[in-house]
């Protein structure tokens, strides 16, 4: 009796082992290309999948790094970009992600559209930020935060910024105004949780280019370096609302509206502050967190 092992499959066997093959590989491609070309991809789809790569998240070695001087974020390939936590607010196991800086590029000189240009690709149930300070109306789209997540701004002579959490799903507009200076804000590239704190999600960390401290809105305050413990300050929320483009048009007859397709030159050399260069205001220093999505959906002047 002879006995065959491998038994060459049938003609329709093997077109259905081809196509499955071939979809594969498509999708795998499709996911390759979207983790490293649209950032926004790659944060919305959460940790899960990453934890089954052997790719990890995070860089090679420690996430912490000791030197004689401290403790330190990785932050890039670059040492100089660790992040100094000697003294921190945040437990660091507790840190997920680790893209580096800049891997979310926030903007920092925007340009804008007007209502009629921004309406040809907006929808009306797109979702916007809306700040409306004086007689100036802006808008922030939540399509274009997912990929920039922090827009610096200056809104009726007014530094301020818009930022946007896909994973929370946090959107806010903050006041750049603290200790009587300017700040300006980007992605650490790191993301934080806690079992207490906006229902254990992962909400996404700040770093300032100022002083280099790492804030976060969860709690709506800086957790390390120069500024630890310093609240964040939100704008007035009858300023701005978290809404959508249809109702943006049915109740505004001007605005400007965050333009797409936008990047940015990285900055190579930042002027910092030093605790000199620092007025406080103690009226000021209340931490204010964010509201949840749709609970601050009205604007008025």
């Amino acid at each position: 009796m002879t006995f065959k092992l491998f038994q060459r499959p049938d003609a329709k066997t093997r077109k259905r082992l081809w196509l499955a093959y071939h979809i594969g590989f498509v999708l795998l491609l499709a996911h390759f290309l979207m983790v490293h070309f649209l950032p926004g991809y790659s944060h919305a789809v959460g940790s899960d999948w990453r934890t089954a790569f052997s790719s990890p998240a995070r860089p090679p070695g420690p996430e912490v790094i000791e030197r004689d001087d401290g403790l330190f974020l990785w932050a890039g390939d670059d040492p100089d970009e660790h992040f100094d936590i000697t003294e921190f607010r945040l437990n660091p196991d507790q840190l997920r992600y680790g893209l580096g800086r800049e891997a979310f590029p926030a903007l920092i000189e925007p340009e804008f559209d007007s209502m009629s240009t921004a309406d040809q690709w907006l929808e009306d149930d797109h979702r916007v930020l809306v700040l409306r300070l004086g007689d100036e109306v802006r808008v922030y789209p939540i399509d274009l935060l997912i990929r920039h997540e922090i827009v610096n701004d200056v809104v009726n002579d007014i530094p301020v910024f818009a930022a946007y959490c896909i994973l929370a799903d946090l959107g806010a507009v903050y006041d750049r105004r603290i200790g009587g200076r300017t700040f300006t804000f980007g992605l650490s590239g790191h993301t934080y949780s806690d079992p207490e704190v906006w229902d254990g999600m992962q909400v996404f960390v700040f770093w300032d280019r100022e002083t280099e401290s790492l804030w976060w809105p969860a709690i709506g305050k800086a957790v390390s370096g120069l500024m630890i413990d310093t609240p964040l300050p939100l704008v007035d929320e009858k300023h701005w609302s978290q809404t959508n483009w249809g109702e943006v048009k049915s109740t505004c007859e001007e605005a400007t509206i965050l333009q797409r397709g936008q990047d940015m030159e990285r900055p190579t050399d930042w002027p910092k502050l030093t605790q000199e260069d620092l007025e406080w205001d103690s009226e000021k220093d209340i931490a204010r967190i964010a509201p949840r999505w749709g609970v601050n959906a009205e604007v008025s002047d």
